[in-house]
């Protein structure tokens, strides 16, 4: 079967192929409407679909940028990928969106992958554990933005919220109503430098208030075994009162351990998470959390990619874009 080019199409409306590329380009300003309509009837009739990998040749722009995520279960990253995605459709831009499930073999195939289809440019939220790549695609100029990371050793702009901040408005609120026996359960540390944050954040908190820090109270555990860690922490001779969950994931597995065991929130103990979660106003009782700007880190972290693409020089290769985290009050403390 011959292919349809765009000399097809022109030959077809009876047009030049700069008048077609004009239409295929939203160049309207001098074409009549009787030409527009000719050319528009013509790729109908003729089933016409650009050559997308031809143009990216010609223009040396594929128009597309990779974005890996370490967990798209995370609602965090669900809505960072939609805030990118308005930007990429704003621009004319498509998005390959791919999950690391915090694999970092994975994450170095979906970077390869991603860069011999060469897409413009990436967002990562990175595992960490690729510091060789990730210098490499300084080194070569390639235009990434981390979200939600910061590596010590990588010179890659990062658009994070305050993860200290996150822990301290989660921990006065707990103090302010009255509890002190704090707790607070996070994913594994791993190095990964948000988790580490809100732990100190929840330690400078409890200090400032003059609270003791018990060591048996701070939990980084794998998902998997938050539930049990739940357990320990109750079966201690003195539990704690209040649990502060680290992310949207542990919120749900920490409700899950005191559903099955009939306990009461915030009666039998009183519960915040970190990361807005779908059902946090009417889950009985309406969840308090403390709300990360995902919108407006997914909107910065796609603007600072593409003025890289672009080549702009006020992109700062070490600077770290902080958002302010919001306390939600509802009526699980």
């Amino acid at each position: 079967m011959k292919s349809i080019t765009m000399a097809t199409v022109a030959q077809h409306a009876q047009v030049s192929k700069s008048t077609v590329s004009h239409f295929l380009n939203g160049r309207y300003g001098h074409m009549s409407e009787e030409t527009k309509q000719r050319v528009e009837n013509s790729i109908k009739e003729l089933d016409y679909r650009p050559n997308i990998l031809a143009r990216s040749l010609k223009q040396k722009t594929t128009t597309t940028i990779g974005v890996i995520v370490a967990n798209s279960l995370h609602t965090f990253s669900a809505q960072v990928i939609r805030s990118i995605e308005d930007i990429c459709n704003q621009t004319d831009f498509h998005l390959i969106v791919c999950n690391a499930d915090n694999d970092c073999i994975k994450e170095r195939k979906y970077i390869d992958m991603l860069r011999a289809k060469q897409v413009d440019g990436m967002v990562i939220i990175p595992t960490g554990h690729n510091e060789d790549i990730y210098n490499d695609m300084v080194q070569s100029n390639y235009p990434v933005v981390f979200v939600d990371r910061i590596l010590p050793n990588v010179s890659i702009p990062s658009v994070m919220v305050n993860n200290e901040m996150a822990s301290r408005l989660a921990v006065q609120h707990f103090i302010d109503m009255g509890y002190q026996r704090i707790s607070i359960i996070t994913n594994e540390i791993d190095a990964v430098i948000p988790r580490i944050e809100r732990i100190v954040g929840y330690r400078k908190t409890l200090k400032s208030n003059g609270l003791t820090i018990e060591e048996d109270y701070i939990k980084a555990l794998e998902i998997k075994q938050v539930q049990q860690g739940v357990k320990e922490l109750l079966a201690l001779d003195d539990p704690p009162q209040a649990i502060l969950a680290g992310n949207d994931l542990t919120l749900i597995e920490i409700l899950k351990y005191l559903k099955n065991q009939n306990l009461q929130i915030p009666k039998d103990i009183a519960v915040i998470g970190i990361d807005d979660v779908s059902f946090a106003s009417f889950f009985e009782p309406a969840l308090t959390i403390v709300e990360q700007p995902a919108a407006e880190i997914g909107k910065k972290a796609a603007e600072l990619l593409m003025e890289k693409i672009q080549k702009e020089d006020k992109v700062d290769q070490d600077k770290i874009h902080r958002f302010e985290p919001k306390l939600v009050i509802r009526n699980s403390c």
